[in-house]
């Protein structure tokens, strides 16, 4: 038997849950990934074969995002508190940290591409926009593409050929198509067809020659034909998700035998042979895998559990690496040939409640809730909206420390796909007919509506708990429908909106222009209506904001706004301030959160006592 390694981590409500490791290319035994260190994550390695795990990483606020090449270089993003920062590479087995390409720009990630030979492609956004680059490890970076445009490196052919950039799913440039000499090949709008890359084939077909990477000051190359690179494309189409493939002087061509109703997902298998790709479709909060075949045209279901696939990998052996959990099992890493993974032992964790699927009749179709309550407390009981970020993302069958923590508390949770969720395909993400926020408000009334009727909740004691996009929900709701809520918390929410475009992000100042159908000088009652500061005065209940001064996403000006109106009407709340970004890495600052959070919403919404029953040992007490 093996040691096992460090459990592989990613936060979430101060708990970590697995991660898939990243497999060597070469060697299946070698990986790289995020683990727990002492609170945080940092950068691990792990032989499988001979069970040896060694740290990499070891940084004050912690490290997420690694890779191993082809060589067993492992890469990681060495950012500052703000997210700001280059990627750096040592060898598998130890040595000095060294820079992955010199001459970058200091900025945020947006995308890294490992080739073969030491070839790189790496994306970093910063506030002067997106700049993508080529070399070889430990080199000097060659500019390919600058633009204020907002995107992410999707992905460096195998041969050095071609990059594919991603720009909004939505726009008239979702998938650029590059050479390494900056040259366009194709660009494939989304205007009319959403459209999005998922990366290229592992093995693309050899061209006469291989054309070598551009390095500065050598000025350009000649420009040879592009091979025959073939990238994984989807397309949303007629209401379904349809996998497809674009090749140079082909365009994009869909798999008509291989179309979904509902989100989905895709990547190749890797190594040699006929082409196929792990698919793995989000549907009302559970997941399914398939594996699609591309010479034969065939769709064959991957035999997984019931519940949520987190993350799903295939593996150049055939096999299949997952994440798998549900509502009463904490994720764990698995494979389907029961091969080890790190993580793959289960946490630990209580495990309270039972479990039950609500449908809320509404305009656009029923609105599914999943509800977990106690199960030693008499209904109704206290009830709790812990509300899910996004707007774009969904809550799932799938084991959620917070509510554990809240059920076992005494409280009945219930997390509710509102209209604009994933996972109910594109016309439930794209109803928005009561407005921006008011739509989604609207849905969590319903179900509010629902669970009182029904005798789950208890009529003045229903709270809610949101962050990011389920915190601007939070403050919405108790602004507009302050009669109904009788606590709130906000984590890091979008609070005042014209504000919060203003301070933000290229890429999420785009996202706004689509959804308000402008920008704040254009439709500036648009904003207003769906700001959560144009109704913080009417806030009646117990109010707790908490809010990070490095936000890019949910910037800290935006909450100060709010904060503004809060005070100049009389309306009392509870304010916690956090030295981190929007997505921490530090343990303790996700611990300090929920900690607060249970204490408050304890104050607000006091439980039920525990249900006497006679035990059948009287003599263990």
């Amino acid at each position: 038997m093996t040691p096992a390694p460090p459990k592989t981590a990613t936060r979430t409500y101060g708990v970590y849950r697995p991660v898939l490791p990243v497999v060597s290319p070469r060697n299946p035994d070698r990986m790289v990934y995020t683990g727990d260190a002492e609170g945080r994550c940092e950068i691990f390695t792990w032989d499988r074969s001979s069970g040896t795990a060694r740290q990499v990483t070891d940084r004050p606020h912690g490290t997420l995002l690694c890779a191993i090449d082809e060589d067993e270089t492992v890469w990681w993003f060495d950012e500052d508190r703000a997210g700001n920062g280059g990627w750096r590479t040592q060898a598998f087995d130890g040595g000095p940290d060294r820079p992955g390409l010199t001459g970058l720009p200091y900025g945020r990630p947006a995308g890294l591409a490992l080739g073969a030979g030491g070839r790189v492609a790496v994306g970093i956004r910063s506030p002067e926009g997106l700049s993508v680059h080529i070399g070889r490890r430990g080199g000097a970076a060659a500019t390919v593409l600058h633009t204020t445009a907002s995107g992410t490196l999707c992905d460096l052919a195998p041969d050095g050929r071609l990059l594919a950039v991603s720009g909004p799913a939505h726009s008239d440039r979702a998938v650029t198509v590059l050479r390494p000499d900056g040259t366009t090949v194709a660009v494939l709008s989304g205007t009319d067809e959403r459209t999005w890359a998922l990366g290229f084939a592992p093995a693309s077909p050899p061209a006469s020659e291989p054309i070598p990477v551009p390095l500065p000051g050598t000025g350009p190359r000649p420009a040879a034909a592009a091979g025959r690179a073939l990238l994984l494309v989807m397309r949303e189409r007629a209401g379904r998700y349809h996998l497809g493939t674009w090749a140079p002087g082909r365009g994009v061509e869909l798999l008509p035998w291989c179309s979904f109703d509902t989100e989905t997902t895709a990547r190749w298998y890797p190594g040699p042979g006929a082409p196929r790709v792990l698919v793995r479709q989000d549907r009302h909060g559970r997941s399914r895998l398939f594996t699609a075949d591309l010479d034969r045209s065939a769709l064959t279901p991957v035999p997984t559990p019931e519940g949520s696939i987190l993350d799903a990998s295939p593996a150049a052996d055939g096999d299949v690496h997952f994440i798998w959990t549900d509502a009463v099992n904490v994720p764990r890493a698995l494979t389907l040939s029961g091969a080890s993974l790190p993580g793959q032992s289960q946490w630990r964790l209580p495990r309270f409640g039972r479990r039950r699927d609500l449908w809320t009749a509404g305009p656009d179709g029923p609105v599914h809730t999943l509800v977990t309550t106690p199960a030693d407390r008499p209904a109704p009981y206290p009830l709790v909206f812990l509300v899910h970020g996004g707007p774009a993302d969904h809550d799932r069958d799938a084991y959620d420390p917070m509510v554990q923590a809240l059920v076992g508390s005494g409280y009945a949770v219930a997390r509710t796909n509102y209209r604009g969720s994933t996972g109910y395909g594109p016309h439930w993400r794209s109803a928005y007919s009561e407005g921006v926020g008011h739509t989604q408000v609207a849905d969590l009334v319903r179900a509010r509506a629902e669970l009182l009727e029904r005798g789950i909740g208890r009529a003045g004691a229903v709270g809610l708990c949101g962050t990011s996009w389920g915190g601007y929900l939070t403050l919405l709701a108790m602004g507009t429908r302050p009669e109904l809520w009788d606590a709130g918390v906000a984590v890091k929410p979008l609070a005042d909106c014209t504000t919060a475009f203003r301070h933000s992000t290229p890429a999420l100042q785009e996202l706004d222009t689509k959804l308000f159908g402008g920008t704040p000088d254009e439709v500036p009652e648009a904003y207003a209506h769906a700001s959560p500061s144009s109704y913080a005065a009417a806030i009646r209940s117990p109010l707790l904001v908490v809010a990070a001064r490095r936000d890019a996403k949910c910037p800290p000006e935006q909450v100060e706004a709010y904060l503004a109106v809060l005070r100049a009407g009389g309306v009392a709340h509870e304010l916690m301030w956090l030295d981190s970004g929007h997505d921490g890495y530090d343990g303790a600052d996700h611990l300090a959160v929920i900690q607060r959070s249970l204490r408050f919403l304890g104050r607000g919404l006091p439980p039920a006592p525990v249900r006497a029953e006679p035990s059948p040992h009287p003599e263990r007490r």
